[in-house]
Protein backbone atom coordinates (compact mmCIF):
# COMPACT_ATOMS: atom_id res chain seq x y z
CA UNK A 1 0.00 0.00 0.00
CA UNK A 2 1.40 3.54 -1.26
CA UNK A 3 1.96 6.17 1.87
CA UNK A 4 0.30 8.59 0.58
CA UNK A 5 -2.17 11.13 2.51
CA UNK A 6 -5.64 10.80 1.65
CA UNK A 7 -7.95 13.24 3.17
CA UNK A 8 -11.28 12.65 4.27
CA UNK A 9 -13.71 15.53 4.79
CA UNK A 10 -17.01 14.32 6.52
CA UNK A 11 -19.88 17.04 6.63
CA UNK A 12 -21.94 14.91 9.73
CA UNK A 13 -19.92 13.18 12.32
CA UNK A 14 -22.76 11.93 13.69
CA UNK A 15 -24.13 9.82 10.33
CA UNK A 16 -20.27 8.91 9.55
CA UNK A 17 -20.48 6.88 13.03
CA UNK A 18 -23.69 5.11 12.90
CA UNK A 19 -22.29 3.73 9.61
CA UNK A 20 -19.23 3.23 10.50
CA UNK A 21 -20.82 1.11 14.14
CA UNK A 22 -23.11 -0.74 11.87
CA UNK A 23 -20.09 -2.12 9.93
CA UNK A 24 -17.59 -2.87 13.05
CA UNK A 25 -20.06 -5.07 14.63
CA UNK A 26 -18.48 -6.75 17.38
CA UNK A 27 -15.39 -8.24 15.24
CA UNK A 28 -12.13 -6.86 15.31
CA UNK A 29 -11.25 -5.80 11.51
CA UNK A 30 -7.76 -5.67 9.95
CA UNK A 31 -5.82 -2.44 9.07
CA UNK A 32 -7.15 -2.72 4.85
CA UNK A 33 -10.86 -3.90 6.49
CA UNK A 34 -11.09 -0.94 8.52
CA UNK A 35 -10.37 1.90 5.73
CA UNK A 36 -12.40 0.21 3.67
CA UNK A 37 -15.21 0.92 6.40
CA UNK A 38 -14.24 4.30 6.79
CA UNK A 39 -14.26 5.19 3.21
CA UNK A 40 -17.66 3.51 2.92
CA UNK A 41 -18.87 5.58 5.99
CA UNK A 42 -18.01 8.74 4.36
CA UNK A 43 -20.01 7.46 1.53
CA UNK A 44 -17.92 5.47 -0.94
CA UNK A 45 -17.94 2.52 -2.59
CA UNK A 46 -14.39 1.21 -1.20
CA UNK A 47 -11.15 2.66 -0.36
CA UNK A 48 -10.36 2.86 -3.67
CA UNK A 49 -12.60 4.56 -5.01
CA UNK A 50 -12.54 7.38 -2.36
CA UNK A 51 -8.16 7.46 -3.76
CA UNK A 52 -9.59 7.58 -7.09
CA UNK A 53 -12.00 10.44 -6.11
CA UNK A 54 -9.08 12.23 -3.97
CA UNK A 55 -6.24 11.97 -6.83
CA UNK A 56 -9.38 13.50 -9.52
CA UNK A 57 -10.05 16.41 -7.44
CA UNK A 58 -6.64 17.60 -6.42
CA UNK A 59 -5.77 16.80 -10.49
CA UNK A 60 -9.14 19.81 -10.67
CA UNK A 61 -7.50 21.59 -8.12
CA UNK A 62 -3.60 22.35 -9.75
CA UNK A 63 -5.14 24.16 -12.79
CA UNK A 64 -2.33 26.39 -14.46
CA UNK A 65 -1.71 29.61 -12.30
CA UNK A 66 -2.77 33.07 -13.65
CA UNK A 67 0.52 34.59 -14.88
CA UNK A 68 1.90 37.35 -13.04
CA UNK A 69 1.62 40.94 -14.08
CA UNK A 70 4.52 43.47 -13.82
CA UNK A 71 2.26 46.03 -11.82
CA UNK A 72 4.56 48.43 -12.08
CA UNK A 73 5.55 48.14 -15.97
CA UNK A 74 1.81 48.41 -16.64
CA UNK A 75 1.40 51.54 -14.84
CA UNK A 76 4.35 53.22 -16.29
CA UNK A 77 2.52 51.93 -19.76
CA UNK A 78 -0.78 53.58 -18.77
CA UNK A 79 0.82 56.68 -17.52
CA UNK A 80 1.37 57.50 -20.96
CA UNK A 81 -2.44 57.59 -22.22
CA UNK A 82 -4.39 60.11 -21.49
CA UNK A 83 -8.30 59.90 -20.38
CA UNK A 84 -9.41 59.30 -23.94
CA UNK A 85 -7.13 56.36 -24.26
CA UNK A 86 -4.57 58.36 -26.61
CA UNK A 87 -0.90 57.57 -26.36
CA UNK A 88 0.54 61.23 -25.11
CA UNK A 89 4.49 60.30 -25.83
CA UNK A 90 7.18 58.02 -26.92
CA UNK A 91 8.79 56.52 -24.38
CA UNK A 92 12.33 56.12 -23.49
CA UNK A 93 12.09 52.35 -22.18
CA UNK A 94 11.75 49.69 -25.17
CA UNK A 95 9.97 47.39 -22.70
CA UNK A 96 7.31 50.35 -22.25
CA UNK A 97 7.28 51.07 -25.70
CA UNK A 98 6.38 47.61 -26.48
CA UNK A 99 3.24 47.38 -23.98
CA UNK A 100 1.85 50.90 -25.69
CA UNK A 101 2.41 49.34 -28.89
CA UNK A 102 0.21 46.62 -27.74
CA UNK A 103 -2.44 48.81 -26.99
CA UNK A 104 -2.02 50.27 -30.74
CA UNK A 105 -2.26 46.75 -31.84
CA UNK A 106 -5.51 46.21 -30.47
CA UNK A 107 -7.42 48.90 -32.13
CA UNK A 108 -6.23 47.72 -35.53
CA UNK A 109 -8.70 45.60 -37.75
CA UNK A 110 -8.28 41.77 -37.87
CA UNK A 111 -7.45 39.85 -40.80
CA UNK A 112 -7.21 43.09 -42.72
CA UNK A 113 -4.87 44.38 -45.20
CA UNK A 114 -4.42 48.18 -44.55
CA UNK A 115 -2.23 50.45 -46.95
CA UNK A 116 0.32 53.04 -45.51
CA UNK A 117 -1.82 56.14 -45.08
CA UNK A 118 -4.99 54.20 -43.96
CA UNK A 119 -2.55 52.35 -40.75
CA UNK A 120 -1.13 56.37 -40.71
CA UNK A 121 -4.35 57.71 -40.40
CA UNK A 122 -5.24 54.76 -38.35
CA UNK A 123 -2.46 55.43 -35.92
CA UNK A 124 -2.94 59.55 -35.64
CA UNK A 125 -6.23 58.96 -34.37
CA UNK A 126 -4.83 56.62 -31.49
CA UNK A 127 -1.57 59.25 -30.57
CA UNK A 128 -1.22 63.07 -29.62
CA UNK A 129 2.73 63.44 -30.40
CA UNK A 130 2.45 63.51 -34.43
CA UNK A 131 4.92 60.67 -35.33
CA UNK A 132 2.90 57.77 -36.80
CA UNK A 133 5.93 56.30 -38.65
CA UNK A 134 7.90 55.80 -35.84
CA UNK A 135 4.78 53.94 -34.51
CA UNK A 136 4.51 52.45 -38.14
CA UNK A 137 8.19 51.41 -38.39
CA UNK A 138 8.48 50.04 -34.42
CA UNK A 139 4.93 48.05 -34.90
CA UNK A 140 6.65 46.24 -37.74
CA UNK A 141 10.55 46.32 -35.83
CA UNK A 142 8.63 44.63 -33.29
CA UNK A 143 6.26 42.13 -34.91
CA UNK A 144 3.28 43.20 -33.93
CA UNK A 145 2.48 43.91 -38.09
CA UNK A 146 3.27 42.80 -41.60
CA UNK A 147 3.97 44.29 -44.56
CA UNK A 148 4.64 43.84 -48.44
CA UNK A 149 8.37 45.27 -49.36
CA UNK A 150 6.87 47.87 -51.45
CA UNK A 151 5.35 49.64 -47.87
CA UNK A 152 1.57 48.53 -48.70
CA UNK A 153 -0.89 45.73 -47.48
CA UNK A 154 0.07 46.38 -43.66
CA UNK A 155 -1.44 43.57 -41.47
CA UNK A 156 -1.77 42.99 -37.91
CA UNK A 157 0.11 39.89 -36.76
CA UNK A 158 -2.56 37.72 -34.58
CA UNK A 159 -1.05 36.52 -31.46
CA UNK A 160 -1.47 36.05 -27.88
CA UNK A 161 -0.77 39.65 -26.11
CA UNK A 162 1.72 38.79 -23.04
CA UNK A 163 -0.02 39.00 -19.42
CA UNK A 164 1.52 42.78 -19.00
CA UNK A 165 0.31 44.04 -22.34
CA UNK A 166 -3.59 42.38 -21.93
CA UNK A 167 -4.18 44.33 -18.15
CA UNK A 168 -2.30 47.88 -20.65
CA UNK A 169 -4.96 46.81 -23.61
CA UNK A 170 -8.21 46.44 -21.28
CA UNK A 171 -7.26 49.60 -19.25
CA UNK A 172 -6.63 51.42 -22.25
CA UNK A 173 -9.70 49.67 -24.25
CA UNK A 174 -11.64 51.41 -21.67
CA UNK A 175 -10.89 54.73 -22.30
CA UNK A 176 -10.99 54.44 -25.46
CA UNK A 177 -14.39 53.37 -25.46
CA UNK A 178 -15.72 56.70 -23.61
CA UNK A 179 -14.12 58.82 -25.91
CA UNK A 180 -15.36 56.46 -28.97
CA UNK A 181 -19.08 57.13 -26.68
CA UNK A 182 -18.43 61.01 -26.74
CA UNK A 183 -17.56 60.85 -30.42
CA UNK A 184 -21.16 59.03 -31.14
CA UNK A 185 -22.77 61.36 -28.72
CA UNK A 186 -21.37 64.71 -30.23
CA UNK A 187 -22.13 63.55 -33.88
CA UNK A 188 -25.86 62.49 -33.39
CA UNK A 189 -26.35 66.00 -31.39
Amino acid sequence: MTKTPLSLHVDDVTVFSRALSKQLDETSPSHLALMNMVARAAGFQNLQHMRAAAAARNRLDTREAPPIVDARSVERTLNLFDALGRLRQWPSRRAVQTLALWALWSTFPVEKALGEKAVNAHLASEHTFGDAATLRRTMISCGLMTRNRDCSDYRRVERKPPAEAQAVISHVSTRRRARLESERASQSA
